[in-house]
């Protein structure tokens, strides 16, 4: 089983900043993709950013050149970098990990964490 616990959300400005903070832990192999989605009151979850091990990236097309996507592997955790925010950003954001259980054929599992709130205001 795996853990995915994120930090990081809250209210913010237009044009502000905001880090979201990803920690995986439980057991595992290895992780493939660490992303991030986000939902907002009314609409579908959406993928906002993802990174898999191999480092590369995938973004929405609303938040390139604004948001950045990292990880650092030792730690199990990825971030999100989100610049330059706008309403249309509010919503919740959830972590999500596709990992191998016990070796590199036992994959994928998908894991989501519980979300964080955040709130862009005009």
């Amino acid at each position: 089983q795996v853990q995915l616990v994120e930090s990081g959300g809250g209210l913010v400005q237009t044009g502000g900043s905001l880090r979201l903070s990803c920690a995986a832990s439980g057991r595992f192999f290895s992780i493939n993709v660490m992303g991030w989605y986000r939902q907002a009151p009314g609409m579908q979850r959406e993928l906002v950013a993802a990174l898999n091990s191999g480092g590369s990236t995938n973004y929405a097309d609303s938040v390139k050149g604004r948001f950045t996507i990292s990880r650092d592997n030792a730690k199990n955790t990825v971030y999100l970098q989100m610049n330059s925010l706008k309403p249309e950003d509010t919503g919740v954001y959830y972590c999500n990990a596709d990992v191998c259980g016990s070796s590199m054929a036992d994959c994928p599992y998908e894991y989501w964490g519980q979300g964080t709130q955040v709130t862009v205001s005009p």
